[in-house]
């Protein structure tokens, strides 16, 4: 990739601050984000607003999480110097986009959002008839459009959700096309938002100690912060093969999910012991596990050398996040200048001219 590209091509992506990150969440994210960082100009969020989608009857945990949320990011390789990292609701721009967005999105467009459908049906012990859970995204699209972000990378199973930003951002630059003269950095453009492209993530398949999804709320997660004694203990409960019940059963790595471990994290020489052992059954689940652990220690133990100083002072943390909050701050104003005078709302004042007479003075 050109040096052009890179400084021209922007990201966006964000996380909510639900707590601490786990191996699925580096897999499906942040291992791409670390790589993003250096190929594209790139604005890294967390996302406290969307938070209280889902989550709005008690946030007293929520800043804790936002420190908790960037100390695992910085641990694992994103770096302040390569990204702008910031907190949503630190950017009021984002705020006053999704008030003017809203007003123009139909209903009917945000009621076939598939998600939305999906947590109304699958999510029963909380209420979810509001109007933030519905405008969700509204402010998902605010978050792109205010930087005018030509890229956010998603999963494949992902794109449709991103169809409704670009739908957004047709329909605002229908009704509002871009003033001539106004600043920006390509004069000839005669819209405000650039369609956003889905920069699509490679999925990999991590399942969690139980042969599931990794995920917190089903507690058969490996966290990135968990020490090696954790892992390990954790990995030794993983469910294998079924077809392996005793020792001398010969298994299948491909329907395993030790296998499955071993695919994302382990080297070409460890995958083949596993292959050769395990399908004829040279070794048994119990060092296969051990392998596994080896491997997934040689990608967290780096991480957690690194986090240590950022454990040891939450202060510096919070510092790169207001800093990464100003450097969006100038951004985003300069998208909502543009966003106001095509709507003729600019903060400015200029009076009408005046027009006269044919053949007056």
């Amino acid at each position: 990739m050109t040096n052009i590209e890179k400084s021209t091509a922007r990201v966006l992506s964000g996380m909510r601050p639900t707590g601490k990150l786990h191996l699925g969440h580096y897999v499906g994210a942040l291992q791409n984000w670390i790589k993003l960082q250096e190929q594209y100009e790139c604005f890294f969020f967390v996302a406290d607003w969307h938070a209280l989608t889902t989550n709005y009857a008690d946030t007293s945990e929520v800043k804790q999480s936002c420190v908790d949320l960037v100390v695992d990011w910085l641990s694992a390789g994103l770096d302040p110097e390569r990204a702008t990292l910031f907190i949503q609701s630190h950017v009021l721009q984002h705020a006053e986009l999704h008030l003017l967005l809203s007003m123009i999105t139909p209903l009917g467009w945000l009621e076939r959002v598939p998600t939305y459908k999906e947590q109304r049906e699958n999510i029963k012990d909380k209420d979810l008839g509001m109007y933030g859970f519905l405008g969700y995204p509204v402010l998902m699209t605010s978050d792109i459009l205010v930087y005018q972000a030509q890229y956010v990378p998603v999963g494949e199973d992902q794109v449709p959700h991103l169809e409704i930003s670009r739908e957004i951002a047709r329909r605002f630059n229908g009704f509002y096309p871009r003033k001539v003269g106004t600043n920006a950095a390509d004069p000839k453009r005669d819209h405000v938002f650039p369609e956003p492209k889905p920069l699509l993530t490679p999925a990999a398949k991590l399942p969690g100690t139980d042969g599931r999804k990794m995920s917190k709320s089903y507690g058969n997660s490996i966290l990135l912060s968990d020490p090696e004694s954790h892992v390990r203990a954790k990995l030794k409960t993983m469910v294998t093969d079924p077809a392996r019940v005793r020792r001398t059963d010969p298994g299948n790595p491909d329907i395993c999910p030790v296998g499955d471990l071993h695919k994302i994290f382990s080297d070409a020489e460890t995958l083949a012991k596993v292959n050769v052992g395990c399908r004829t059954a040279g070794i048994g689940c119990i060092q296969c596990k051990g392998w596994a652990a080896d491997s997934v220690m040689r990608v967290l133990a780096p991480m957690q050398e690194r986090r240590v100083k950022y454990e040891d002072n939450p202060k510096m943390v919070w510092e790169i996040l207001e800093a990464g909050s100003t450097k969006a701050r100038a951004v985003a104003e300069k998208t909502m200048t543009e966003a106001r005078e095509a709507m003729n709302f600019s903060h400015d004042y200029e009076p009408p001219k005046q027009t006269t007479m044919a053949g007056t003075k």
